[in-house]
């Protein structure tokens, strides 16, 4: 009979069950194939065993045969329902997947069965902080430390989950009766001593400070903790927060230890009671006298000599920015420009700067073709130069610095800094093509350098050169992978994907342009899941500082730069592809592709076919091999893009993207915009609305809102059936607030073209609206056409924005405007005849150069 509440089904005999304990042995020590044999001896005779199918399943996903072992997990949980075993399992193999929700709900199934099993406890407790079910996690940690409170962790682990659930005075009680009950803590425990700092924090959190500085004060010199950094840093900030007369000695003591870092003078200066982001005369004059005093005290430390010339003025700052450039241009730090570029918010430090630097080339300036002088230092004079051309690049003087930059390298022809900003100013000229070759010739000066083949790569991709950027990253990558593109990718290299996503959209590709932007969201992607090993290893190593600083981070990631980005361009795209559906069935055929594009499709392919074959011939050569439960990456069955373009529901997809930066990235303008661009034609009008108040908020003047304005008020005019009562009422209101009710949209448009008619981008702007109002072709061209008078702001981007709008809309006159643009732009290539890019294209990698580093270049690659 089997036990109570034991279904017969799941009850083998004596020897299938010494049989079954043997597979779970196999799968333990990772001999695959014996548990599998084990297994299937087991099924002969009892084919519908559950437990059996599932560790049958578990067995084939980490054998890599995932899509089976999955197909047989399943089976066996439905064959069995109430094993814990199955539902465990079903949980892997799920968590493997990273569908951590569904892997949560089995793991809940299988504490149904077994509630005191420590294993699924403690996995489901990473579930729920991958999740951020904090409040499940509590209870969770609860009962871990139920069952097993002699172990340490479980302490620990229960305060930081009161911690993530906002619980400080808990979190403070359990880290207290914890230290009360250990005992016998050797010296020197750096687990007690990350715990015991960690309560500091929570002190401190607390605002409970002088119990936070006593408790640091006692346990420091008992050496229980034994970090002597971190117990300067929160002694220092403690006593601050105490107003306490000890704290500017105790920030005094870390200057001392390190005089370079900033933030220890900005807490020095902050307990003096100085507020850097508001000085006053006498808070100036204080500070500075500060940093004066650090200077003499730490003659070998840069930090308080730059971060004076942030406070000083004047005449003041001349005396003090005068020996500092001087210094620096005697040593000949490359990187001068970049640290004083800051400064350069401020028109006077700006133009004291360039004077400065100007005497220095005066003084050291003599014929290019003449032998340097014995009383001049040749390199102090190079250097001069260099900086003189970033300064006046910076200012949009770009002639003026590529004179200088010709002086410079006529002067000293080996110096590969001196054609990397060559190629920089020609870039912001509008020249992309030699920007390219410029960069390609400092990266011919050391082959071996990756940073200048890097640099070289990146360039050409900006000159829309992908398959030449890919053999320059050609020359680092591993030589075994199928393309450097692929293993740039994973790399997760973002330098790459960012400008190759770029590129491809600047060349009309934009179904490659979308797999690349959706290769980096996937990368943050893998940057969140990444954090589910730490719940276990952190709180098992006791580094919860670390740890708690880890998740705060991962909570915020989608609010770095790369990621809000490439979301926007990415549902800028799908946007189109919405728009436009005609552009998906475009993307099938090769008629409309160049040349290069056609081969790097077929590249494309080729590299698919090879890691395709990899995979068969790793499959069969290696099926013993232990490949883990997270699951491969997936094999590349895309690879020009064409199916993820043609995937339906653009918008929902570009939603999703979107979705992070309503709550992460509130202050970024573009954002807001590309959230009404989706919400408006998946008409989720309220969304759409409130991402207009938010953009308005912001920048009320720009003039991408103001195409939003007109667009929104002309939709919602337009509504033949308008959304529920609640909706219209709240929509309404809004809208009223953006755009008066009582001015005619003709005239709202024509009101701000009047108030900015001196900005291109304005222009701009209202023309796009005026299109959208049904205006004329000719009165839309007339509009853009008044950029190019003289009395008009007109930039190099807002130009390029101007020419893609003239071609979407097909104008005849686009070649008029690109003539005109050439003009404003002299510099600039890629205004040039349509007819002639190809062949800039051609130049901007020279063949002769090529030719003279073949040699170079096998040497690098042997």
């Amino acid at each position: 009979m089997p036990p109570a509440g034991v279904p017969p089904s799941r009850v083998l005999p004596h020897r299938e069950s010494a049989l079954f304990k043997e597979v779970l042995h196999y799968y333990e020590d990772k001999q695959l194939k014996k548990g599998v044999k084990a297994a299937d001896t087991i099924l002969k005779k009892f084919p519908n065993h559950g437990e059996t199918l599932c560790m049958k399943g578990l067995l084939y996903t980490h054998m890599g045969r995932r899509e089976e072992g999955f197909e047989l997990v399943k089976q066996g949980v439905r064959y069995d329902l109430t094993s814990h075993i199955c539902w465990h399992v079903f949980g892997l193999v799920q968590k493997g997947q990273k569908n951590y929700e569904e892997a949560l709900k089995s793991y809940t199934q299988a504490l149904r069965f077994d509630k005191d099993n420590m294993n699924i406890l403690r996995d489901a407790a990473h579930l729920q902080t991958q999740l951020r079910l904090y409040d499940a996690l509590v209870e969770t940690r609860h009962t871990l430390l139920r069952l097993r409170p002699q172990l340490r962790q479980n302490w620990i682990a229960l305060a930081v989950a009161y911690h993530l659930v906002g619980n400080l005075t808990e979190t403070k009680n359990i880290l207290e009766q914890f230290e009360r009950i250990v005992k016998d803590v050797p010296d020197y425990d750096i687990e007690m001593s990350e715990t015991l700092l960690y309560h500091v924090r929570v002190l401190e959190e607390l605002g409970q400070y002088t119990e936070a500085l006593s408790l640091l004060d006692t346990n420091a010199k008992s050496r229980r903790i034994v970090d002597r950094l971190a117990i300067m840093e929160t002694r220092a900030r403690l006593l601050s927060k105490l107003e306490s007369a000890d704290a500017q000695q105790a920030w005094q003591a870390l200057i001392e230890q390190n005089p370079d870092c900033y933030e220890y003078y900005k807490g020095y200066l902050s307990n003096q009671g100085i507020d850097l982001g508001a000085l006053t005369e006498e808070t100036r004059s204080k500070a500075l006298q500060i940093y004066r005093d650090f200077s003499q005290q730490f003659a070998r430390a840069a930090a308080p000599r730059r971060l004076a010339l942030n406070v000083a003025v004047g005449d003041e700052f001349k005396e003090l920015v005068e020996p500092y450039v001087r210094s620096r241009l005697d040593k000949g730090i490359p990187s001068l420009f970049t640290d004083l570029k800051g400064l350069y918010r401020d028109p006077s430090k700006r133009d004291i700067i360039e004077s400065i630097v100007q005497a220095v080339h005066d003084e050291l300036a003599h014929a290019p073709d003449a032998p340097c002088p014995a009383n001049i230092d040749p390199t102090v004079y190079i250097w001069a130069l260099y900086y003189l051309a970033q300064h006046h690049s910076y200012l949009g003087r770009h002639e003026k610095a590529l004179a200088l930059l010709d002086t410079a390298i006529a002067h000293t022809p080996s110096l590969p800094e001196l054609y990397l900003f060559r190629g920089r100013v020609l870039k912001r000229a509008g020249d992309p093509y030699g920007a390219a070759r410029w960069v390609d010739q400092a990266r011919l000066l050391d082959l071996q350098d990756r940073f200048l083949n890097t640099r070289a790569g990146k360039y050409r991709l900006r000159a829309g050169l992908v398959e030449e950027a890919e053999e320059v990253f050609g020359l680092f990558t591993k030589k075994d992978a199928p393309s450097p593109s692929q293993d740039l990718e994973d790399m997760q290299s973002m330098l790459y994907l960012t400008e190759e996503a770029d590129a491809q959209l600047r060349n009309g590709n934009l179904p490659m342009a979308l797999k690349k932007y959706n290769t980096i969201v996937q990368v943050f992607k893998d940057f969140y899941d990444d954090q589910f090993d730490f719940h276990g290893y952190s709180v098992r190593k006791f580094l919860i500082n670390s740890y708690l600083d880890l998740l705060k981070w991962e909570d915020n990631l989608r609010s770095h730069p790369i990621y809000v980005r490439a979301a926007i361009a990415a549902s800028r795209i799908l946007v189109r592809l919405h728009d436009d559906p005609s552009l998906a069935t475009k993307s099938t055929s090769d008629s409309h592709l160049s040349e290069a594009e056609k081969k790097a499709k077929k590249k494309a392919k080729k590299a698919e076919k090879k890691v395709q074959e990899e995979t068969k011939k790793a499959q069969a050569t290696s099926t013993n091999e232990d490949k883990g439960l997270d699951a491969s990456p997936p094999k590349d069955d895309d690879p020009d893009g064409t199916k993820l373009f043609q995937a339906p529901e653009p918008l929902e997809r570009a939603a999703k993207i979107l979705k992070p930066l309503g709550t992460l990235a509130k202050d970024n303008f573009d954002g807001w915009i590309a959230i009404y661009d989706v919400a408006v034609r998946r008409k989720k009008y309220l969304q759409a609305a409130q991402a207009l108040s938010h953009a308005h908020t912001l920048n009320a003047d720009s003039p991408e809102l103001h195409v939003r304005l007109v667009d929104f008020k002309h939709r919602w005019s337009s509504l033949s059936e308008k959304p529920s009562e609640t909706v219209s009422t709240v929509v309404s209101s809004t809208l009223s607030k953006l755009v008066p009710d009582e001015v005619s949209l003709e005239l709202f448009n024509s009101q701000y073209l009047q108030k900015h008619s001196s900005r291109a981008e304005a222009v701009l702007g209202v023309a796009k609206a005026a299109r959208i109002l049904g205006a004329p072709r000719e009165e839309v061209e007339n509009t853009i056409f008044t950029v190019l008078n003289t009395d008009v702001d007109l930039n190099l981007e807002t130009a390029l924005a101007i020419d893609t709008f003239l071609s979407e809309i097909q104008s005849p006159r686009e070649e008029e405007f690109r003539a005109g643009a050439k003009q404003r732009f002299p510099l600039s290539t890629v205004f040039a005849p349509r007819a002639e890019l190809p062949e800039l294209r051609k130049s901007a990698v020279q063949q002769t150069l090529f030719e003279t580093s073949a040699e170079k270049e096998k040497e690098v690659i042997g």
